[in-house]
């Protein structure tokens, strides 16, 4: 399996006791073998920090680090892209989980037809419910417009893009995602949404939902190319 390239998964991590280890085990499953896993506990103040020492205690693959304050997943997200080794940035958020072969499709399909980056499907957990659904057939570049039409945590990305594009822009505390697809697709990045669901997304309890007026701040900054207020 040396001829894979080598893909940098990060994750970023506050107070997901309840679902880490599930979702870290979902990467560390993945049918590609040549990875690096980077996780990030960003000042956690439940017992996040010793499952995930448990874990790296367990498996080669994981590279673990620790911020001396919460930072938000902005800025921790850029630290684990500064670190990272390969030629490939896969996104984990630590509340949802990967299918098995996630990694290798999407890793196939960028070889094969060029891309940047590419994000999948994702089915919601405890429905039956897939995102994106009618939007899927709408210009991405029209729909970005109004709404974010990627799934962030299935984000795979060439590393040398992320750094052309600048990063996540630290001055987007929420909504970062968007601000850098924005950016991505305006920039004439070629990129894929595989129509197949290789993603579990947690649609319950997450940032989203419990800052949805920060998030809609953020959102609207990003739409109308304005830099939020500190």
């Amino acid at each position: 399996m040396s001829s894979q390239k080598l893909v940098s998964v990060i994750m970023s991590v506050y107070n997901a006791e309840k679902s880490v280890e599930h979702s870290v085990k979902s990467i560390l499953s993945q049918t590609y073998e040549n990875i690096e896993f980077l996780i990030l506990d960003d000042f956690s103040t439940d017992k996040t920090k010793e499952i995930l020492k448990k874990l790296d205690s367990e498996n080669g693959k994981i590279k673990l680090y620790q911020n001396n304050n919460n930072l938000g997943l902005t800025k921790s997200l850029n630290i684990l892209i500064e670190e990272s080794k390969g030629e490939y940035i896969a996104r984990q958020d630590a509340d949802d989980t990967s299918s098995i072969n996630r990694i290798e499709t999407q890793i196939k399909i960028m070889e094969k037809d060029g891309l940047d980056f590419c994000t999948t499907k994702a089915r919601i957990q405890g429905t039956n419910k897939k995102i994106p659904n009618i939007s899927y057939y709408i210009p991405k570049k029209v729909l970005l417009k109004y709404k974010n039409p990627f799934v962030h945590g299935s984000l795979i990305i060439k590393k040398e893009t992320l750094l052309n594009c600048g990063l996540y822009n630290e001055r987007f505390y929420y909504s970062q995602d968007y601000k850098l697809m924005i950016d991505l697709v305006s920039k004439g990045y070629k990129f894929k949404i595989i129509k197949e669901d290789l993603y579990c997304l947690n649609y319950f309890d997450n940032i989203s939902i419990n800052f949805k007026e920060e998030q809609e701040y953020y959102a609207n900054c990003a739409r109308k190319n304005i830099t939020p207020e500190s």
